[in-house]
């Protein structure tokens, strides 16, 4: 049964729900319940539940020190190199926040956590199933390539529909980047643990690359578990903590961050708000950064962090 049948389903159901209202006095008109859901199904949104259309500054609020805001998808583009003002060789990764919107909102009341699902990208329906084509109509956005959720707190809370862009954070502050590392296939335990290997040359016979004895004698006559040997390595969700934000480019939605971030050239990143180093929260848009209606966001500079007015170089002689 599509989504259509279901909403179309529910909406008669909520009809015949209705009771009959009888009026008081001639005088006093009563709306026709029958003719709102007749106008409501003669729409094409008519079986998506929209939320209203709110202005930047009914969303806007003040962020506290226990407030928690979402986090966006990445697309990680690759690594560079660059050199600040003062000289210095910058390692740089470069992430694409490439369309970002809120595809679903969890409260307490319904889901019992505070969250926001994030959709990333663009993707045809018949890349889809056909319960995540129906998931993204019953919210009413467009389909996405990449769904992630993000634990908020109640007072960061977004309506559905909302878009993220990289303006979300402000260069100069610390972000925790989570994603999947680049699989390496089946390794030895030299390269997968950095064992020292045998002797390379007398007393060695086709085990220079061994990892030796994995075990006692009878007792206790087993191999403890958590013995490192040889496995498959790599393709495990890892997080960097504390990478530094460089820079922010509006006009192409790309974010450059210092060091070195898991996974492939392609792959999908989450970023958030770093644990340990805590940004200023007077310097962060609550719970988002809401463009102007008059501003052209392809016209933006973009946005460095503040390198400081003295010189590291000059200070270390």
């Amino acid at each position: 049964m599509s989504a259509v049948s279901r909403g179309l389903i529910s909406s008669l159901r909520i009809l015949a729900a209705i009771p009959k209202i009888t009026t008081t006095s001639a005088s006093t008109p009563v709306p026709n319940q029958f003719c709102f859901f007749l106008r409501r199904l003669s729409t094409a949104d008519a079986l998506v539940d929209v939320a209203p259309k709110n202005s930047s500054e009914q969303l806007h609020r003040m962020m506290s020190q226990n407030s928690k805001r979402t986090g966006v998808i990445a697309v990680k583009c690759g690594m560079t190199a660059l050199w600040d003002k003062w000289g210095a060789r910058v390692p740089i990764t470069i992430l694409w926040v490439d369309d970002n919107i809120v595809s679903q909102v969890k409260t307490v009341e319904k889901e019992g956590i505070t969250a926001l699902q994030i959709g990333c990208g663009q993707k045809k329906a018949k890349h889809l199933t056909k319960p995540e084509v129906g998931h993204f109509r019953a919210q009413g956005v467009p389909l996405k390539r990449k769904l992630r959720e993000f634990p908020v707190t109640e007072d960061a809370l977004l309506p559905v529909g909302t878009s993220i862009g990289v303006r979300h954070f402000v260069p100069g502050q610390f972000v925790d980047v989570t994603g999947i590392t680049r699989g390496k296939g089946f390794q030895g335990v030299m390269k997968r643990h950095g064992f020292r290997g045998m002797p390379a040359s007398h007393g060695a016979s086709l085990s220079h690359r061994s990892l030796g004895s994995t075990g006692q004698r009878d007792a206790p006559g087993k191999v403890f578990k958590g013995k490192k040997m040889p496995g498959r390595m790599g393709a495990q969700q890892r997080t960097v903590k504390n990478v530094w934000v460089y820079k922010i480019e509006p006009a192409r939605n790309l974010m450059w961050v210092k060091g070195q971030v898991p996974g492939a050239e392609g792959s999908f990143v989450f970023v958030k708000d770093a644990v340990y180093k805590k940004p200023n929260i007077s310097l962060l848009p609550f719970p988002t950064y809401f463009a102007d209606e008059d501003e052209d966001m392809s016209e933006l500079e973009p946005l460095v962090a503040d390198l400081g007015e003295v010189d590291p170089f000059m200070v270390a002689d």
